[in-house]
């Protein structure tokens, strides 16, 4: 089974756009996993641009799937997940000023400093993801980290499956295939939609998670929530 996991960062963002409290994330994280979603993920950001880490707080109490928090390995981040205790945790190397996740973790670089924090994470019981890119020597040196997962960074997928699908999924295939001799489990996410997902779904193997934020949430504007969980449920059933 592959699950769903609604990244609601974009209602934390039309929020902040207006101040005040509407949309309500907290209402919004209750209304997706009543809707079918598996699981509730959020980024927050070190501006709190969107999610803010506050929110991160008055969620965890509502959340009855499971939650996953993204975001790079900051002490404030660390701290913060360590307050809240979600079920997983997805590392990412994001810089303060990215708009948007545009890279998976150099491991090669930063291996030394992913195991310490890694270790950290699963000493307190966290599962840990980390954000990473098709090339198979980052995947060999993320399994040497002690992280239980990695995440597929889709975006290379999804600019070039209109074009090519076929292309565009075969270095995904061998990169799943390689997390599986390497005994990793394996989630996927960024610009994955409903034209895009289900082909991905029907070529990886072994696929856990898939985390989906700004398109879902885009298409919820005009099917309604409800019925875009159950659109996005049906590609990857």
């Amino acid at each position: 089974m592959t699950k769903l996991s609604v990244n609601i960062n974009k209602i934390a963002t039309i929020r902040n756009a207006r101040g005040g409290n509407v949309p309500n994330v907290r209402e919004a994280a209750i209304k997706c996993q009543k809707f079918g979603a598996n699981g509730i993920t959020v980024h927050p950001r070190p501006d709190e641009r969107h999610i803010r880490y506050q929110d991160v707080r008055d969620i965890r109490p509502v959340i009855t799937t499971e939650f996953n928090i993204e975001g790079y390995p900051s002490q404030r981040f660390l701290d913060l997940v360590l307050e809240v205790r979600p079920h997983q945790v997805t590392l990412v190397p994001d810089s303060h000023d990215v708009i948007t996740s545009n890279q998976g973790w150099n491991v090669i670089k930063y291996e030394r400093f992913l195991q310490d924090v890694i270790g950290e994470l699963r000493q307190n019981g966290i599962r840990t993801s980390l954000f990473i890119e098709t090339d198979h020597e980052q995947i060999e040196r993320a399994a040497a980290t002690g992280t239980n997962r990695i995440e597929l960074y889709t975006e290379p997928y999804a600019s070039k499956y209109p074009v090519d699908p076929a292309k565009a999924i075969a270095p995904y295939v061998r990169a799943a295939k390689k997390a599986e001799e390497l005994g990793l489990e394996l989630n996927a996410g960024h610009d994955l939609n409903l034209e895009n997902l289900r082909y991905f779904k029907q070529h990886i193997p072994n696929l856990l998670e898939v985390s989906i934020g700004h398109a879902l949430i885009s298409d919820a504007l005009y099917y309604g929530l409800e019925k875009t969980i159950h659109l996005y449920l049906e590609q990857i059933a």
